[in-house]
């Protein structure tokens, strides 16, 4: 489906399908279920909820995402195109009203037809949709635009034609070749006025604000806007493929993302701390002593939809937490984050159980609606797909009127509001009236002592965007105020067109005596402010002793917190924001050597180089001299200029410390210079090192991988699927019937996964060579009913990573299989018989992913129930 599939779809292929039976769990309290709840529905819920179904596939099919106005009013993202599909017209935002209230939908209306549909915001008449464009002439997929659509008549139709608020914020040749999957998703705005955009993988090359500025990404990350379209930017970077983002009323960020294709699709927690880089593909393996790592690995998963609760009609037990939904672990969490400096630890529990839930998000009176895209495969289903609505037990609806005419009076009154929702409504209406009256009312509830954190920071952020540049001198006051520095600071650096009027004191005085998190908004804010003066400052910043290269031939902790290494990080950051270059080699050798030299592997300026060499040569301590050897080493070469027409594809290049490295104006002269010293020295596998470590490709070093052959295991695949067992002779419907009676034993299962050929394409172990996808985890992505039909029914949906493709080369030799391993130079495709081809990049011709699946039918076909049963049992059991 989405790109969330891409996460799990990388298992087996699938057509997750769902019947109607609503499956509890054992509780301590009964349930009071409606009558409702025999339609599809979620499975499980906490005791202190009431989950309904709200709407059915008759109206919302295939719901990618949604987005709740504060008023109610409910707009499905339908998306009959799915992550894979690449025909046009199947795309719609579909308008649900609950007039009285009872939990069920009964007015609804397309709001506006728009393809694939990725991330929804509705704010008063204004809905901003995220959404991939095509082109009318060719019919091919375009690129991804964030639009605006306006309805101000209130009938429920949107008034006219979308306007574009960024264009191009996804590389159109992937979503041609490859479809929705890893594209640009989920949309958020937050209490600050910019709108969070989730960025896939797959980048955007030239994506176009309202301004004329253009921007290009090589990778996921998140990218902010402003609600008219202006001032985008970066705000992290280094993501695979996040789906959305969960945003605190102090502007805590938080995402569920992906770890590898190919090697687990583990899910990683992670808070997203702005200009922070996390490190994926080229870094979060071999070099994450330089990244932000997540807060916790989960195992498998696939997060989507994201929503932080902040809502006083909800129990305390699960308001004020981020809501994280999981496609593949048909399963919505809760994450009871803790602070830890300046970032947060987390505990993760189950919440809602759904099947393959998409989204979620909450109203202004606490109803929560849930998307499920219940088994729709990867190119929609008409017939599945389905929203359910969960409230409090014992709630009762409390309207939340128009707020378009209220006085300004009113509006600063809502501003308090307890429901971060009413909140963010407030201040967007509020910001439509005259600026200088909201302005004035905003500023008293920014300056009211008495208030709840909360409501000064909302009245804050309020009173920052209607009073631009003149507010600057009241948010230095409050950066003055222990209670407010830390989000004062942010405010002050928020917006770049005011920077140069923003003073730089309040920043250094807190990055040197402020506590972790002031200290944090310090070094980010320096960043953004542009001035010389900061980089001395942040150059004092300590790295911890947590500042440690993994050894050879390990993986580095991306997935375990480290508080102490984040303002550090984002302290580097700032200083190659400055291009600090001067400021960084006068450093070297002085006590703040190690900020300074991380920083220099990231800025690739001559100057730089000459620096390093020169203080090479006044250095006499051998660690001093190594380290600078080791910074000359990583800026040999340089990332490549993204230009939309490649990428890493479902099985990147995880090596680092770039993906397409090239050489730059300055790499002849770095390499005389480590050539000189090479011949000079006596530890020549401190070059071999520094040599495999930075892919330099200076032969005289050695230390270059080198694959090691493997024999691999020859099935004949064609022999296993002619047989007929049990299996082979029943129709899918009573093998599913059969083997939901029958447990199976695991032990035979083993032996049957060698015997019917699925070690010819799947690994068990980490340990063992990638192929197909990784079956060690798969038990915590499906249960047993749907790897069955995962095996039953291959072609019903292909999985990503799984396709076959087909290769032509120079010559005109041809290769058809699966991609195992490729990076900018090489690809490796694995045939279905298990031969292994290595092929040059630069001699493909051509490349096209084939409708078929590499998995062929039948190959249980063999089998008896009762071994059938078994190796289904033995693949469940499979939760590394």
């Amino acid at each position: 489906m989405l790109k969330i599939t891409l996460s799990v779809s990388a298992f087996l292929l699938m057509l997750w399908s769902t019947t109607g039976t609503l499956q509890k769990e054992e509780r301590s309290e009964p349930l009071n279920l409606t009558k409702a709840d025999s339609l599809p529905n979620a499975a499980a819920w906490p005791a202190e909820l009431n989950v309904t179904h709200f709407a059915g596939h008759d109206l919302t099919p295939s719901p990618a995402c949604l987005a709740v106005a504060p008023t109610g009013e409910v707009f499905v993202g339908v998306d009959m195109i799915g992550s894979l599909g690449k025909t046009p017209g199947k795309g719609s935002i579909v308008r649900l009203v609950d007039t009285n209230n009872d939990g069920r939908v009964d007015q609804h209306t397309t709001f506006a037809m728009l393809d694939n549909p990725r991330g929804i915001i509705a704010q008063g008449d204004q809905v901003f949709v995220l959404h991939t464009t095509f082109s009318k002439e060719t019919g091919k997929a375009s690129g991804m635009d964030l639009v605006v659509l306006e309805d101000k008549n209130h009938d429920g139709v949107a008034d006219g034609p979308a306007k574009p608020l960024v264009e191009n914020v996804c590389s159109p040749k992937f979503l041609q070749s490859r479809g929705t999957d890893h594209a640009t998703n989920g949309i958020r705005m937050g209490i600050d006025g910019w709108i969070y955009i989730a960025v896939g993988d797959f980048g955007f090359h030239d994506a176009l604000d309202r301004s004329g500025k253009k921007m290009t990404q090589l990778g996921g990350g998140i990218v902010r806007v402003r609600p008219d379209g202006t001032e985008m930017e970066v705000y992290t970077h280094g993501l695979r493929n996040i789906y959305d983002v969960a945003i605190d009323p102090y502007m805590n960020i938080f995402t569920r993302d992906n770890t590898n294709d190919g090697g687990g699709w583990n899910i990683r927690f992670s808070n997203q701390i702005q200009s922070g880089e996390y490190g994926y593909p080229v870094l979060f393996k071999n070099f994450t002593e330089e990244i932000i790592p997540a807060l916790i690995d989960l195992g498998g998963g696939s997060g989507t939809g994201s929503l932080f609760m902040d809502d006083p009609t909800w129990p305390a037990k699960y308001n004020r937490v981020p809501m994280m939904a999981d496609w593949g672990r048909s399963q919505v969490y809760v994450h009871r984050v803790t602070p830890d400096g300046p970032t947060f630890q987390q505990k993760e529990e189950e919440f809602i159980k759904l099947s393959q839930v998409t989204d979620l998000d909450i109203d202004a009176s606490g109803r929560v609606y849930l998307a499920a895209w219940d088994g729709a495969g990867y190119s929609g289903n008409p017939g599945k797909g389905f929203i359910s609505r969960a409230v409090p037990q014992g709630w009762q609806y409390k309207e939340f009127k128009d707020i378009s005419k209220s006085s300004v009076k009113q509006l600063a009154a809502l501003l308090r509001s307890e429901s971060a929702v009413q909140r963010l409504a407030a201040q967007q209406e509020l910001l439509k009236r005259p600026a200088k009256d909201a302005a004035k009312a905003a500023w008293a509830v920014a300056e009211d002592k008495k208030a709840p954190l909360y409501v000064r920071v909302a009245g804050m952020y309020t009173y920052a965007q209607a009073s631009g540049a003149e507010g600057i001198d009241n948010l230095a006051k409050l950066a003055a105020e222990s209670d407010m520095r830390e989000y004062a600071l942010r405010a002050l650096a928020d917006r770049k067109p005011y920077a140069g009027k923003v003073p730089v004191e309040p920043f250094l005085k807190a990055l040197e005596n402020g506590n972790a998190r002031e200290k944090l908004a310090a070094a980010i804010g320096l960043g953004r402010l542009g001035r010389p003066e900061g980089a001395v400052a942040l150059l004092k910043v300590k790295v911890p002793g947590s500042f440690v290269a993994p050894a050879k031939g390990t993986e580095g902790p991306h997935a375990t917190p480290n508080s102490a290494i984040v303002t550090p990080h984002i302290a580097v950051r700032a200083l190659v924001a400055l291009n600090a270059v001067d400021a960084c080699v006068k450093a070297i050798g002085t006590e703040n050597s190690t900020i300074a030299l991380w920083a220099l592997r990231y800025m690739h300026d001559p100057k730089a180089v000459d620096g390093l060499i020169a203080a090479y040569g006044k250095a006499s301590d051998k660690a001093l001299k190594d380290q600078i050897l080791t910074t000359l080493g990583r800026i040999y070469k340089k990332e490549a200029d993204y230009d939309g027409s490649w990428w890493w594809s479902t099985r990147p290049d995880t090596h680092g410390p770039y993906y397409k490295a090239i050489e730059w104006e300055s790499s002849a002269k770095v390499k005389d210079f480590l050539m000189k010293e090479f011949n000079a020295s006596s530890d020549k596998q401190f070059f071999a090192d520094l040599n495999e470590r930075n892919r330099m490709g200076i032969t005289e070093f050695g230390g270059e991988e080198v694959a090691a052959a493997k024999e691999e295991v020859k099935v004949d695949l064609e022999k296993i699927r002619n047989k007929k067992g049990q299996v082979g002779e029943s129709s899918i419907e009573d093998v599913m019937l059969a083997i939901a009676k029958i447990q199976g034993d695991p032990a035979t299962g083993r032996k049957l996964f060698t015997k019917q050929g699925c070690v010819a394409c799947h690994s068990l172990s980490r340990n063992e060579v990638m192929k197909g996808p990784f079956m060690g985890q798969i038990g915590s992505i499906m249960n047993r009913e749907q790897i069955a039909e995962s095996i039953l029914k291959p072609n019903a949906s292909i999985s990503q990573g799984f396709a076959s493709v087909m290769i032509t080369t120079k010559g005109d030799k041809t290769y058809m299989g699966f991609v195992s391993e490729e990076s900018a130079e090489k690809l490796v495709i694995r045939d279905i018989t298990g031969q292994v081809n290595t092929i040059k990049v630069a001699n493909i011709t051509s490349r096209k992913e084939m409708e078929t699946s590499m998995m062929p039918p039948g190959l249980a076909n063999e089998l008896s129930y009762e071994e059938f049963a078994s190796l289904i049992t033995f693949l469940s059991q499979q939760k590394k």
